[in-house]
């Protein structure tokens, strides 16, 4: 999910709600680089620490120890522990001790605004998603990393080798400059489409849909075998349901919403919630709940077991056989349906989203999270180590693996094809591996930490820790899907952020209100010219010429 939403990281469980190119980024003198305010930041004057013979696929250790400040978010299920040895490694192979700022959860977001705004947050702050930086430009609170990234090999490597350069080239603000480096998958599939019940859709309904007029088929013949199921869900509050399913139609929608721009086929932006292709996804689910194949508390009630019992309830109970969900989420549907129909009597399986109208395609290739660092970070004397750090902590394979696995021989084992395999002793709980083990390296050690772990992935990292079953899902798309080309860009400078957050926030809004009232059936699709005279109204036009004036400057400068 790009920004937000597409933004949950592979693995993630319903609680878990959770460039430049290569070329180009050689422009500044390899000593000299310019700062926030156009001044000049001497990195042979800040190199305290710094490797003479840093490169990519090299093990960074800093020739002098230092602490680095970094923000830390909590997830309640995941609390630090003193026994974890995820800090304790990282320092013994680096010379860089942490010293964390910890933020819960629950109001992350909101503690890291006030922390840059307030001039107190730390050095470096993670779990960054494209977009989350974009407030922050104009008050120099956030480093321009792309004024730097030449001191960071293993990014631009990796970059490079997995054809990334023209995404990064998108993350470019009004002023040329990016200011987050995001995590790098070297394959993007999305993380939220749909969990079915692969034995019902076989025996009942005919095989697996790969479209959604298919989807619809199946769906009929299954409430026709198990009348008194709703065999549709969501349980996101149908932001993943409208995510995933609006590329169908060419849309977007749900978590994937953004900015509501989309290319009008002519070289121009226009608002996705006008469009012909929306309002026809609208249609389609709103035809699903008239005939009562979508359960309507999936799309309205909170993922906490209230509005007639959890979608995994559900599922286990045999009144939904179709759901959103992530990998994480099969893994709960499988652990649910074990305790009715019984283990080895079903199949769970995450399918590649539906085709439509727009064709078989999904969502465009995206980033994981990444990090960005607070501008005052260029005044410390290990300024170029901290680069070297963090491009070895984010990009460098082996720190990758360590990341998720823990210290190769001691906690896992890998053979001479890279499999790689948990010792008995240890678990990972939260991908169910070795559910007997003692000691689980995510709970216990702190690896596979929702902080750094969920970033930079190559394709067999990826698949080291998902099941079989997850891996066939990868191959399903990359095989029979498209990702549909990246949205253009359109950054906008301080003065436009300020009109478009006054426009945006209450025309999408509206959108989310309406398109649910459209979908239950609380508003009649006959009045789609009214909602849209509603947005209009509302300053829809105002909001689209800002966009496009935008769009226009961004590609005029960077042709």
């Amino acid at each position: 999910m790009s920004g937000a939403f597409g933004r949950m990281p592979i693995g993630a469980t319903r609680r878990e709600f959770i460039g430049v190119s290569i070329a180009a980024s050689s422009m500044v003198a390899l000593a000299a680089c310019s700062s926030d305010d156009g001044s000049e930041v001497d990195i042979d004057e800040q190199s305290k620490g710094a490797m003479d013979d840093f490169a990519a696929d090299t093990q960074f250790t800093a020739t002098e120890p230092f602490t680095l400040s970094l923000l830390w978010t909590e997830w309640p299920e995941l609390p630090i522990k003193d026994s974890w040895t995820f800090f304790d490694e990282v320092e013994q192979r680096t010379n860089v001790k942490f010293e964390l700022t910890t933020i819960p959860f629950s109001d992350a977001v909101e503690k890291r605004s006030l922390l840059i705004s307030a001039g107190d947050a730390p050095q470096v702050i993670p779990l960054i998603y494209t977009g989350d930086e974009t407030s922050f430009v104009s008050s120099g609170a956030i480093l321009p990393i792309s004024d730097y990234v030449e001191h960071m090999p293993n990014f631009q490597k990796y970059v490079e080798e997995w054809d990334l350069a023209d995404m990064v080239d998108n993350l470019k603000q009004a002023d040329g400059k990016y200011y987050m480096l995001p995590g790098l998958q070297e394959v993007s599939v999305p993380v939220f489409t749909l969990i079915i019940r692969k034995d019902v859709f076989e025996s009942v309904a005919g095989g697996i849909p790969e479209t959604w007029d298919e989807m619809r088929e199946a769906l009929v013949k299954i409430k026709a075998e198990y009348p008194d199921s709703t065999p549709l869900a969501d349980g996101f509050e149908a932001q993943s349901m409208l995510n995933y399913a609006s590329h169908a139609w060419g849309a977007r929608a749900g978590w994937g919403f953004g900015p509501g721009m989309v290319d009008d086929g002519g070289g121009k932006l226009e608002y996705t919630a006008v469009t012909e292709g929306y309002k026809q996804m609208v249609e389609y689910f709103r035809g699903l709940v008239a005939d009562g194949l979508l359960d309507t508390d999936s799309l309205t009630a909170a993922n906490d077991g209230s509005g007639g019992g959890s979608v995994a309830e559900k599922f286990a109970n045999e009144t939904v056989f179709a759901a959103s969900g992530s990998n994480g989420t099969a893994i709960e549907f499988a652990q649910a349906l074990n305790e009715t129909v019984g283990e080895g009597n079903y199949e769970v399986l995450q399918i590649a989203p539906p085709g439509g109208p727009a064709g078989q395609v999904v969502e465009p290739r995206n980033f994981w999270n990444g990090f960005m660092l607070n501008s005052e970070i260029t005044e410390s004397e290990h300024f170029l180590a901290t680069l070297q750090f963090l491009d070895w902590l984010y990009y460098n394979p082996e720190a990758r693996e360590l990341l998720r696995w823990g210290v190769l021989d001691e906690t896992y084992t890998k053979d001479a094809d890279g499999k790689i395999e948990l010792k008995p002793e240890y678990s990972l709980n939260a991908f169910n591996i070795n559910p007997d083990g003692e000691t689980d390296i995510q709970e216990d050690l702190g690896w596979s930490n929702s902080v750094f772990a969920d970033s930079t992935e190559s394709r067999a990292l990826k698949e080291s820790y998902n099941p079989s079953e997850f891996v066939a899902y990868i191959d399903a798309v990359l095989s029979t899907r498209t990702p549909r080309d990246p949205y253009p860009p359109a950054p906008l400078d301080e003065l436009e952020l300020e009109q478009s957050s006054l426009l945006a926030t209450p025309l999408k809004d509206t959108v989310d209100t309406n398109t649910l009232k459209f979908i239950t059936g609380d508003r009649d699709i006959a009045e789609w010219d009214d909602y849209v005279a509603e947005l209009e109204a509302q300053g829809l036009a105002e909001y689209v010429d800002l966009m496009n004036a935008a769009r226009d400057r961004f590609e005029e400068e960077n042709s």
